[in-house]
């Protein structure tokens, strides 16, 4: 199935978000197709970060409604009215959403397959085996299978970001994503972990991604979102919307960093 026919896996739907007076999120709507890699791009504060935590629920949206599959993120609704979940039933959602951030998380007193086997191991109950044999398993698909005992300071940058998308795969997501997951890296690490990305795009898992690597969103991405002070732009297929870009906003910006 390709992933222009492919259900929708997330959708936003007149997403707002305020932290104080300051209005982050402008009623974003936009939908993610399961296997899709899609991409956000923009200027600094622009939105892009908040819109993802806001799915991995690290920040609450202020009005509108998110679903990943069929459920509502964050909230159940009971005659049209939104009720907060609770701590339980907020941990069971974001068991289904990875995250890879730009600082990579991970526990310094812990080896890369420490790092890797811990949330299986306490959060979905697996035995220390099977979570071993899992984690040794995603340490080698990420290139770092002779580093599984190291420690993260033993690390460069871009193997610790290796690391920390091996944690992420480790709970089996249903949906990864990425805020800027290469933007704290030296220039010649950055292809390592593009290339795990592009991989893991290649397996059908649903990704979002905020990168300044306008590179990988033409190659890989299946959709291009640019954002600007809070609102969505302009959206369509990478390759279009960098070589011709409807909006001058997003002309603008595409001129400063291609």
């Amino acid at each position: 199935m390709s992933v222009e026919t492919a259900e929708p896996l997330v959708r936003f739907e007149g997403v707002h978000k305020f932290f104080g007076e300051n209005h982050v999120l402008r009623g974003i709507d936009m939908t993610v197709r399961r296997g899709e890699v899609s991409v956000v791009i923009g200027p600094s504060g622009s939105g892009k970060s908040t819109l993802l935590r806001c799915v991995n629920l690290l920040e609450t949206i202020s009005a509108g409604r998110i679903y990943v599959g069929d459920e509502l993120i964050g909230y159940r609704e009971v005659n049209g009215r939104l009720h907060d979940l609770n701590v339980k039933q907020i941990a069971a959602q974001r068991r289904e959403i990875g995250m890879v951030f730009q600082k990579f998380n991970l526990f310094g007193h812990k080896t890369a397959l420490q790092n890797v086997m811990e949330a299986p191991v306490q959060v979905k109950g697996k035995s220390k085996a099977e979570a071993k044999a899992r984690a040794l398993e995603l340490l080698d698909r990420v290139g770092l299978a002779d580093r599984a005992d190291f420690y993260p300071a033993q690390l460069s940058g871009g193997q610790q970001q290796r690391v920390a998308i091996a944690r992420a795969l480790a709970m089996d997501p249903e949906l990864m994503l990425f805020d800027e997951p290469t933007s704290a890296l030296d220039p010649e690490l950055v292809g390592d972990v593009l290339n795990v990305m592009k991989d893991l795009a290649k397996t059908g898992m649903t990704m979002i991604v905020v990168t300044h690597e306008i590179g990988f969103a033409r190659e890989v991405g299946d959709t291009l979102t640019f954002m600007d002070a809070g609102v969505v732009v302009e959206s369509g297929d990478p390759r279009e919307v960098i070589a011709n870009p409807q909006h001058g906003r997003t002309k603008e910006f595409l001129s400063k960093v291609l």
